[in-house]
């Protein structure tokens, strides 16, 4: 065993291989910049180019891709509020409002060393139980996992915001969104009005840019300004550093999560970071700060999210079990340059595996380093007035979504997503919440479904099912913990800004969340139908849901239309104020109108003939640039976006203008 961790060391620090491994890592920092991509269409890139070469130095690009997106991506969730891809959301919450207030350097300094440190503590992790970690793995069935999706759903109460109802029924949204789509224990299709789209259900691409990057790129675009009004961003490298050393056993807690969670098949990184956050916020005293740029909501996501590629390697390398999305194309690669994972990955090919994990260690180091290097000047783009970024990511934006499934369905679902986030923003139903409910409904469902069959509900008296669910139970106490002391400290200000308040504002307000609220309302009362004409086992699942969250939404509708409100409308009294008493203020669809003209023109005329008519009106009309600038901005994005296309062998989006006439690359 010595002597094959000490052979791998030497093939790892060769030549060929380090240079094989900075180019993965070269290209995980350019898929991971862009929102939306991932590892998954990193690795589905990066795969036809593996014929053929060596099986080390071809491992050396996969792992040095793989290592380092957890870490790039954090640029856009950090700068911009956007999420880097599904394991980067929770470090939205506070990376973006450290960046809002001037703290951009910081936070990503907190943000890439934090990544350092869990994706070598993954890398650590894998070498001491990669012989150990099989009973382990084994002993995790489908009742184990469905109670791990209830420990994850415990973290609503966490994520809730002011007002744990609207927390859960926004939770309830998520999971009914989630089972759009064939049934997994029947194949019935549910909710999908007789669309194609819809059957396969929404993607989580497309469902979280749309919850959480276009209601951000909105309310920046009506205040007019730059993400932070801070004229030097190269200051607070140290201190994001030292955050690290000083939350060093949060980090650790959550590191260990991390590795826990990517080694159980079917959870992976679009859950990870949302249970470490939670955790962070449950285990400490003074929670106020969390959602409003607390340095520990950016360590605890990212520590994990990088822990957890060492732990997703540890069933994918041991029994062919991808743990996540990413992790099933590396599998693919693997076979593709004449590796089998297996049981032999610690027997004959042990080398290959202590390969494996010096490269995603050596990966992890490049990553971050590389991450640090750039971040001074990437960091700088937050100062730029955002009515001349907008166009940029918002087509940015559009063409992440688009690579989901190729479908320009893809659009309309996120700009359907997009109006749902700017009304759960605009109303303090939290969006965290939601997305926990969209990303656990499915695995949810399915493992529902295969521990009653295999087991019957005696699967509820398995000792791993009672030990997940004492964890719950502790975690449930927690947030209610959190939630009542939340809600005490608000009570207060509340007050005292009623007291000030006009009742014609209060009435402003009211009427349209309660509009709102009715319409989550009479949601979950057709989800409830559309479960009543299914089979006993496509509709217990949405059934449970819709019924719960029927009473759960009523409550909160009873509540507004009554006029018993004990939560402030928004997080941002300012912004709530602006749009009830500033008639100069845009209203609050003006700029989502923008994005729909961009989608249809779209369906007409093409991708890049859209791209272009939007940036030149946009910039012309609300950016208010000259003739000269706005052609340079345009002619700047139409070749990138082409460019990026051809190089990557990615689908723009073509019209019905493209179906009728033969156009020319790349307008064709």
């Amino acid at each position: 065993m010595i002597d094959a961790f000490l052979a791998a060391l030497a093939t790892a620090t060769t030549g060929t291989h380090l240079l094989y491994l900075v180019g993965g890592v070269g290209l995980g920092l350019a898929i991971g910049i862009f929102p939306g991509l991932g590892g998954i269409a990193g690795l589905s890139l990066l795969l036809p180019f593996l014929y053929g070469m060596e099986p080390t130095t071809a491992l050396a690009m996969l792992i040095g891709l793989v290592a380092v997106i957890p870490t790039s991506d954090t640029f856009t969730s950090v700068l911009m509020g956007i999420p880097g891809s599904s394991g980067s959301q929770a470090t939205v919450l506070d990376g973006f409002p450290m960046a809002k207030r001037g703290e951009a350097a910081r936070a990503l300094a907190a943000a890439f060393s934090s990544s350092l440190f869990g994706g070598i503590f993954g890398a650590l992790v894998l070498t001491g139980f990669v012989l150990v970690a099989r009973p382990v793995i084994l002993a995790f069935g489908s009742a184990e996992l469905f109670m791990l999706t209830l420990l994850g759903l415990s973290m609503v109460g966490v994520l809730a915001g002011n007002s744990l109802l609207k927390g859960l029924g926004a939770c309830g949204i998520g999971l009914l969104l989630g089972s759009v789509g064939g049934a997994p224990a029947t194949g019935e299709y549910r909710m999908t009005f007789g669309n194609f789209y819809l059957m396969d259900g929404l993607p989580l691409v497309v469902v979280g840019l749309g919850i959480f990057a276009l209601p951000e790129i909105i309310d920046l675009l009506r205040q007019n300004r730059a993400i932070s009004e801070a004229s030097e961003l190269g200051k607070g490298w140290l201190t994001g550093v030292s955050d690290l050393i000083k939350h060093k056993w949060l980090a650790l807690r959550c590191a260990v999560l991390g590795c826990v969670v990517g080694a159980l098949p079917g959870l992976g990184g679009s859950v990870v970071d949302w249970i470490s956050y939670g955790h962070a916020v449950q285990t400490t005293k003074d929670k106020e700060h969390f959602g409003n740029g607390d340095v520990r909501g950016v360590i605890a996501p990212e520590s994990s999210n990088n822990a957890k590629e060492g732990g997703a390697l540890i069933p994918t390398l041991l029994f062919g079990i991808p743990g996540s999305g990413s992790m099933a194309v590396f599998l693919g690669g693997m076979i593709l340059i004449g590796i089998e994972p297996g049981p032999s990955m610690v027997t004959t090919n042990l080398d290959i595996t202590y390969t494996i994990v010096w490269s995603l260690a050596l990966a992890n180091l490049v990553g971050a380093g590389a991450c640090l290097m750039l971040s001074k000047w990437v960091a700088r783009i937050t100062t730029i007035p955002y009515a001349l970024m907008a166009p940029f990511m918002i087509t940015i934006i559009c063409f992440a979504a688009y690579q989901a499934t190729r479908d320009l369905n893809d659009l309309v679902a996120l700009v359907g997503i997009g109006t749902l986030g700017v009304l759960m923003k605009r109303f303090d139903w939290p969006r965290p919440a939601f997305l926990i409910g969209f990303v656990l409904a499915s695995g949810m469902e399915t493992y529902l479904y295969q521990a009653v069959q295999f087991d019957g509900w005696q699967f509820l008296t398995k000792p791993g099912v009672l030990i997940i669910g004492t964890l719950t139970l502790i975690s449930i106490f927690f947030a209610a913990r959190h939630t009542s002391d939340n809600s005490k400290s608000k009570a207060t200000e509340n007050d005292r800004a009623q007291d000030t308040e006009s009742r014609p504002k209060r009435a402003t307000n009211l009427r349209p969340q309660t509009l709102f609220a009715a319409a989550i309302f009479l949601t979950f009362a057709y989800g409830l139908y559309d479960a009543l004409q299914q089979s006993f086992l496509g509709s217990v699942f949405t059934a449970s849901v819709c019924a719960v969250m029927l009473v759960i939404s009523g409550a909160v509708l009873f509540k507004l239309a009554s006029g018993r409100i004990d939560d402030p409308v928004n997080h941002d009294k300012e912004v709530v104020e602006e749009y009830v008493s500033n008639q100069g203020i845009a209203s609050l669809f003006h700029y989502l109108y923008w994005i729909i003209g961009l989608v249809i023109s779209c369906y007409l005329f093409g991708f890049l003939i859209s791209v272009t008519g939007f940036f030149v009106t946009f910039l012309l009309v609300k950016a208010r640039t000259s003739l000269v600038r706005t052609a340079m901005l345009t002619s700047s994005i139409v070749v990138f976006m082409a460019s990026l296309s051809h190089i990557m062998v990615l689908d723009l989006p073509n019209g019905l203008l493209q179906s009728a006439i033969a156009l020319p690359w790349p307008l064709g």
